[in-house]
């Protein structure tokens, strides 16, 4: 019995012979406390290939069963905040896609303790980790995402926004029982781009569950956090081309011909782009001016406009990986055109490096991932078969938004202003459309004593703009983004003025 198991199963055991009075019952918990921590330290992560000394911190990864019919298990990845365990609450961390894993991208070039980088080590510790304020929790989801798997082949062409949401939610509770000293923590989620998706339907689902069942399987949910997101199509397309335009990308003449031939509808609904697949006849001139809008960020990154593109490698090869948004069809768009987001302001080939980290057969054994070997595809930061097939998408995740507003749970949407996927143009008309009342008007927000951004706090919403940051925020701003997820945390406004040492 390793010293930390043995110290957590005394500790448990003191705390279950308070309640108890009987040495058969004290027996009964310490079998019990034994059998889960015997499960957790299997999953304990003793150190990483090319891991630098320092984490500080206990990591845990494995599997855990969410259909056994079907044979489907997700993946995660754990890490301990950096102090007072017992009392920091747990984030969940959710990347989008639809199909993109949150190991590629938000552990390892985002906002994990440890980020991936090119040379050795091939890791390095991240002064501005999320886990200093919470425990943090990774998932790859659904089903074939990353190490994620099904034994049912036909679950790939059976995923969307319903059942993704269902084995999540599966996914927590079953956690719950691996890692029971967290079940009171205060709960919350976070993520981007499509996880303007995946987050508020599993928060939905959180709420609606907790109504239901006994109150020891309660998630002690607080709220939700997402940034970049995906939550309005018709906002998202309109405010694309409109920011695209704005910063110069496209010609007036190409900007003219999208406005006169795709339309944007204000109520809510999808946009009529082809590409949705929501308009119930072809519209060629649409798509060949999007396939122009499209063309025009060919060599320049549309997901962070002002920070270099990764020209290591063709377009198409390994580690050129779409940061994807679902499009439910599969007609001329920007689904097929091998787009190659990069965020990082000094190294924009990243994707390239966690590929190929994720893939030594030393880091999967490591992290307990792929054990067996049987996985019939190399890890991919994205899953091309779930993307393609994704069922139910609606074009608007706006009135799941205003019901758990509605529920009382914290809710902060944030936007870094130079990505042009969903630009924050976007996330402004969806905000609006959500008609809450202003209670806090536009102001400016500090880093230090440079200006952060900008915040305005709604009836039940906060929204933040981020300087300078594409749509991974905290790869390109981590300082600023650490600072954002702190307040979020804290409930608390960022700084309204300028912080001078």
């Amino acid at each position: 019995m390793t010293m930390w198991r043995a110290a957590a199963v005394v500790l448990l055991l003191a705390v279950a012979l308070v309640s108890t009075t009987t040495v058969a019952a004290a027996r009964h918990h310490h079998d019990g406390f034994a059998k889960v921590f015997d499960r957790q330290e299997a999953d304990l992560v003793e150190a990483l290939p090319g891991q630098p000394e320092g984490l500080g911190v206990r990591q845990f990864a494995g599997y855990v069963t969410v259909n056994q019919t079907h044979g489907r298990a997700l993946f995660y990845w754990f890490f301990e905040a950096t102090h007072d365990v017992v009392k920091k609450p747990l984030v969940l961390w959710l990347n989008g896609g639809p199909g993109c894993s949150s190991l590629g991208y938000g552990a390892l070039e985002e906002l994990g303790p440890l980020l991936i980088q090119k040379g050795t080590p091939e890791l390095r510790l991240n002064p501005d980790a999320w886990n200093k304020e919470a425990n943090l929790l990774f998932l790859e989801q659904p089903a074939g995402v990353g190490f994620s798997y099904t034994n049912t082949t036909a679950d790939l062409e059976r995923f969307g926004d319903e059942l993704a949401a269902h084995d999540a939610y599966t996914f927590l509770v079953n956690w719950f029982e691996r890692f029971p000293q967290f079940k009171g923590h205060d709960f919350y989620i976070a993520g981007e781009s499509y996880a303007g998706h995946y987050v508020p339907n599993l928060a939905e689902k959180i709420v609606e569950q907790n109504k239901k069942v006994h109150k020891s399987k309660h998630i002690n949910f607080k709220g939700f956090m997402i940034g970049n997101a995906a939550i309005d199509e018709a906002s998202d397309d309109r405010g694309m081309v409109d920011y695209a335009w704005d910063h110069a990308v496209i010609s007036d003449e190409l900007y003219d011909a999208i406005n006169k031939n795709c339309r944007f509808d204000q109520a809510g609904n999808s946009s009529d782009f082809s590409s949705s697949g929501h308009n119930p006849a072809s519209n060629p001139a649409c798509d060949r001016a999007m396939n122009g809008f499209y063309g025009a960020f060919d060599h320049i990154d549309l997901y962070s406009l002002y920070t270099p593109a990764c020209t290591a490698n063709p377009a198409g090869t390994a580690g050129q990986l779409p940061r994807r948004l679902h499009r439910s069809s599969s007609t001329a768009s920007d689904n097929g055109r091998p787009l190659r987001p990069r965020y990082n302001s000094y190294d924009p080939c990243l994707d390239s490096y966690a590929a190929e980290y994720l893939n030594r057969r030393d880091v999967q054994h490591a992290l307990h991932a792929n054990a067996t070997g049987s996985i019939p595809y190399a890890w991919a930061a994205c899953s091309d078969s779930l993307f393609q097939h994704w069922q139910d998408s609606p074009a608007s995740t706006l009135p799941v938004i205003k019901r758990m507003v509605d529920a009382g749970l914290r809710v902060w949407v944030y936007s870094g202003d130079t990505d042009g996927r969903v630009p924050v143009s976007s996330t402004r008309h969806a905000v609006r459309k959500l008609g809450l009342k202003t209670l806090k008007q536009w102001r400016e927000w500090f880093t230090s004593d440079q200006v952060g951004g900008f915040q305005v706090d709604y009836d039940g919403l906060t929204f933040v703009t981020v300087r300078g940051a594409g749509h991974m925020v905290p790869t390109v701003t981590p300082v600023q983004a650490s600072q954002l997820f702190a307040h979020f945390l804290a409930g608390k406004e960022l700084p309204p003025k300028p912080i001078v040492a």
